[in-house]
C-alpha cells in the first residue's frame, strides 16, 4: 500500500524544511529529521542511537562531532555516524543550515549525553 505524507503531518514551520517523520507506521525502516537553523552554532546536542545516522547538508555549512572527531561538512556533502557513536552538529554559518538526516529505523530512539 502506497502512503502520502502531506507537508502538515510532519513540518513544524510552513516556510522551512524542519520537523520530522517516522516510517515505522508506514512500514518503512528509516525515520527522518529535516533541519533547518538560521542560528550559528545552532543544532543538536551531543547523543547516540542504536542505529546508523546518515547526514545530507542541503544548505550551509556544519561542524560535525562524531565520536573523537569533529568534521566540517558543506551543502552536497553526506556524513555517516556509525551507529552508537555520540555525535552532534553545529551551524558554521554565515546564514541557514539544512540537513536531511536519515535514521535507519522505522522510529527515533535517541540518548542524550548532553
Amino acid at each position: 500500500m502506497a502512503h502520502l505524507i502531506n507537508r502538515e503531518q510532519w513540518a513544524e514551520k510552513p516556510d522551512a524544511w524542519h520537523g520530522e517523520f517516522e516510517g515505522g507506521a508506514y512500514g518503512a525502516d528509516v525515520s527522518v529529521v529535516f533541519f533547518s537553523s538560521d542560528k550559528v552554532g545552532g543544532g543538536p546536542r551531543l547523543h547516540t542511537h542504536p542505529y546508523p545516522e546518515v547526514f545530507i547538508v542541503r544548505v550551509g555549512r556544519a561542524l560535525f562531532t562524531v565520536g573523537d572527531k569533529t568534521i566540517e561538512a558543506e551543502a552536497g556533502q553526506i556524513l555517516v555516524a556509525p551507529a552508537n557513536t555520540p555525535h552532534k552538529f553545529t551551524n558554521l554559518g554565515p546564514g541557514r543550515l539544512e540537513t536531511t538526516d536519515l535514521h535507519v529505523a522505522g522510529s527515533f530512539e535517541t540518548t542524550w549525553l548532553e
